[in-house]
């Protein structure tokens, strides 16, 4: 049987887990714009427990093999990685030189956090 290093299932889990975390908070801004805020809220909740049901076993495996602020960077690299492609092919916004400029940032956050 394959076992998996806990950082390759935390990056699994994670990736899965940001993708119901970016339709919950943002996906109702094209799908539910015509209905009223606390509709689209209740909606949101509904996909934010698919969310934490990856998310929470994400963060206690991650953290067998990283540290908290590993974890956290992680959480953003790949929050960021599910991000921009959401908001390009499923909002249909376009895409601009700040989304290179945040990603340098957060590459900078990578190394300083994991160099040791």
């Amino acid at each position: 049987m394959l076992t998996l290093h806990p950082v390759v299932k935390t990056v699994g889990l994670l990736l899965l887990s940001n993708v119901f975390m970016t339709f919950a908070w943002y996906g109702h801004l094209k799908n539910l714009s015509n209905r009223v805020w606390y509709i689209a809220a209740l909606v949101s909740w509904g996909i934010a427990l698919f969310e934490y049901l990856l998310q929470v076993p994400a963060n206690r495996i991650g953290h067998t093999a990283l540290s908290l602020g590993q974890l956290k960077i992680l959480q953003e690299v790949i929050a960021l990685s599910v991000f921009v492609p959401f908001s390009i092919f499923y909002m249909k916004e376009g895409l601009s030189w700040n989304y290179l400029y945040a990603a340098l940032c957060i590459a900078g956050a990578v190394f300083f956090i994991f160099r040791g």
